[in-house]
């Protein structure tokens, strides 16, 4: 615990240096498309990294397997206010809608998925669906791009509108040229200062891919997750196989938050976690001091005693061993604040 508050506090300490924040402002003056990912909970999936792109200037939403449904009030409240605010001040917003897989070994895929790559695939163009709905179809100003991340080597994969795919494991050197054409073939609709905007990200992977292959890497990694991290403001929590991560969209979050102490126990039983104790964490954000701040306080007690009731009714000898931290994120800092 001591450990997690300590990633906690360097990742604010470095979010806030006079290096990173001009950083960001150079980044998003020269591209102003803000960027949204969908995205699972799984530690690997660091977008950020993975593009060498600023820390700030991606807007995760995560949850538990990946899956979403803009159906879901809170969801469609967060995207919706996040999207009305970036629209007002004339920006635009290019949506990632993830999904992930290994391709060394499908058991190192999507466990939210039974691994099953396809099926995650369908959610996602599901999930693309419900955003052209709400958002339009047009995408004059909200861009849904389907995108893969294969965990291996951390590389991206866009599919096109039409069904082709850009592979960035698959480029070189030589192919970064032409990479504004090929853009353009899969998305011919995309506005061109969101392709501009996406052309970083490419770049960055392409150097992040050639990274990974000249570095020994253990990629299989035993479940060992001790952390059940409720909520939102969890960016600091790229460390694989830790930490159960549930966002507080879902309607019915009793059951992925059942799904995770199943795991913890499940770890617990086999000795890859000691079973002296687990940690429920619970986290809701704030922009403002005063009111903001205060309605963040309730909904992540809210949250966690809401949590704790479940665990305690399903999972009575879990229960016992239970260890709670209730905090709030300051946006502006990406401070945890332990209440």
């Amino acid at each position: 615990m001591e450990w997690l508050q300590n990633l906690a506090r360097s990742h604010s300490a470095a979010y806030c240096s006079p290096e990173s924040y001009l950083a960001r402002e150079r980044y998003l003056a020269e591209h102003p498309t803000d960027i949204i990912v969908l995205k699972c909970m799984d530690g690997r999936i660091n977008i950020p990294v993975a593009t060498q792109t600023p820390p700030g200037i991606i807007s995760p939403i995560r949850n538990l397997g990946g899956m979403f449904n803009l159906g879901w009030p809170h969801l469609g409240e967060v995207l919706a206010n996040h999207v009305h605010g970036v629209v007002s001040r004339g920006r635009r917003v290019l949506m990632l809608i993830t999904y992930h897989f290994s391709k060394g070994d499908k058991h190192r895929g999507c466990a939210g998925f039974c691994y099953d790559t396809d099926a995650a695939i369908a959610h996602t163009y599901a999930i693309k669906e419900q955003v052209e709905h709400v958002f339009g179809r047009g995408h004059g100003t909200v861009y849904p791009v389907v995108c893969g991340f294969e965990t291996d080597e951390d590389a991206i994969i866009l599919h096109g509108i039409n069904g082709d795919t850009l592979e960035v494991a698959t480029l070189d050197s030589q192919q970064t040229h032409t990479l504004g054409r090929r853009l353009g073939s899969l998305f011919p609709d995309m506005p061109d200062q969101v392709r501009q905007d996406i052309l970083p990200l490419l770049l960055g992977n392409m150097a992040h891919v050639s990274q990974m292959r000249q570095t020994q890497r253990a990629l299989n990694i035993e479940h060992r997750e001790w952390m059940i991290c409720l909520g939102r403001g969890f960016d600091f929590m790229h460390t694989p196989n830790l930490a159960l991560i549930i966002g507080p969209y879902s309607p019915n979050l009793d059951d992925p938050i059942r799904k995770a102490a199943g795991i913890i126990e499940s770890n617990m039983k086999a000795g890859r976690i000691p079973d002296d104790g687990f940690l429920l964490l619970s986290s809701a954000p704030y922009a403002e001091i005063g009111v903001d701040k205060a309605r963040a306080e309730l909904k992540s007690r809210f949250l966690s005693e809401f949590a704790a009731e479940v665990i305690r009714n399903d999972f009575p000898s879990l229960a016992d061993k239970m260890h709670i931290d209730t905090a709030v994120l300051n946006w502006g800092s990406r401070a945890l604040e332990m209440i």
